[in-house]
């Protein structure tokens, strides 16, 4: 008597297909990253030496390196408490942009094709490459240097001139600081949303024109559609960029905990105390990435 087959569901075929997908990478993790970060776990609680021509020595610290980088290195414990602040505020900030942004591109207008190339440009300029050419560049170092001098002759700072005049009549000051620190960083924020605008735009395009038909004939307004159909269709997306744009931000090439690691390791030669600070540095964003994700879902669930 043959047995029957449970037959395959839509979800499950999903899955397989997603799993399929993220396959290469899998692989790729397991056979070039996962024993460099069992061996950076390691030095993390070891005191590393090296020795020419042999390689490198490890004795067992336990947490002291963890203790030198929170208790006895000057500069970590404040560089990481001012990205995580940034991080906060860049995060949000870009997610509002991407989702406003991929809104007005997925209208009919002339035009709309260029625009999107336009958009999707600072993918490109932020690629880690261009950035590097950016620095070294000599025109780009004699323009910064004249807009430096103007701003200093002029004697005018707009945006500490109207921060100063608010916070003399009285408006709170927290909201503005934000406010300011997203005006500061808008350069940034607007180099790393081409991604996001992409998914964005897809969740848009993926909307059945149906519903909003179905919505015009019920008599509802724009207002209410975007808030009924369009918001809750895309809400899914908002954990998917929300991921992307924190891990996108704690590996920025300005990021001055990354910097710091950098120095300790490549100056100092204390592999021990820059394995410790990465794996702080790993954890934070990691527990970010979870409240995030509990946060976000559970404003997708109630928006759905």
């Amino acid at each position: 008597m043959s047995r029957k087959t449970k037959p395959v569901t839509m979800q499950a075929r999903r899955a397989r297909t997603g799993y399929l997908f993220i396959l290469p990478f899998i692989v790729g993790f397991v056979l070039f990253m996962l024993k460099p970060m069992i061996q950076s776990l390691t030095m993390s609680f070891n005191r590393v030496t090296l020795i020419p021509g042999q390689g490198f020595s490890q004795s067992w610290v336990a947490i002291d390196n963890y203790r030198h980088a929170f208790l006895v290195d000057p500069n970590f414990n404040q560089y990481l408490l001012d990205e995580i602040s940034r991080m906060g505020v860049n995060t949000i900030a870009t997610l509002v942009l991407s989702f406003v942004v991929a809104v007005i591109l997925n209208q009919e207008f002339k035009g709309r094709t260029l625009a999107r190339a336009i958009f999707f440009l600072p993918v490109i300029l932020s690629s880690g490459i261009l950035p590097g050419i950016e620095k070294q560049n000599e025109f780009y170092d004699m323009m910064a240097g004249v807009a430096a001098s103007v701003g200093e002759s002029s004697g005018v700072n707009i945006s500490a001139s109207l921060e100063s005049l608010l916070s003399v009549s009285g408006v709170g000051s927290g909201i503005f600081d934000i406010i300011f620190q997203m005006i500061d960083a808008i350069y940034d924020i607007v180099m790393a949303s081409g991604i996001q605008i992409i998914v964005f735009l897809t969740g848009l395009q993926s909307i059945s024109p149906s519903l909003y038909e179905a919505a015009d004939v019920e008599g509802c307004s724009a207002w209410e559609a975007f808030w009924k159909i369009t918001f809750p269709m895309v809400s899914p997306l908002l954990l998917v960029n929300c991921i992307y744009t924190i891990v996108d931000f704690f590996m920025k090439n300005d990021n001055r905990v990354m910097e710091l690691i950098s120095e300790v390791m490549y100056q100092d030669f204390n592999f021990g105390v820059a394995s410790a600070m990465s794996w702080v540095y790993f954890g934070v964003a990691l527990l970010f990435i979870l409240i995030s994700s509990f946060i976000i879902s559970r404003a997708v669930k109630s928006a759905q």
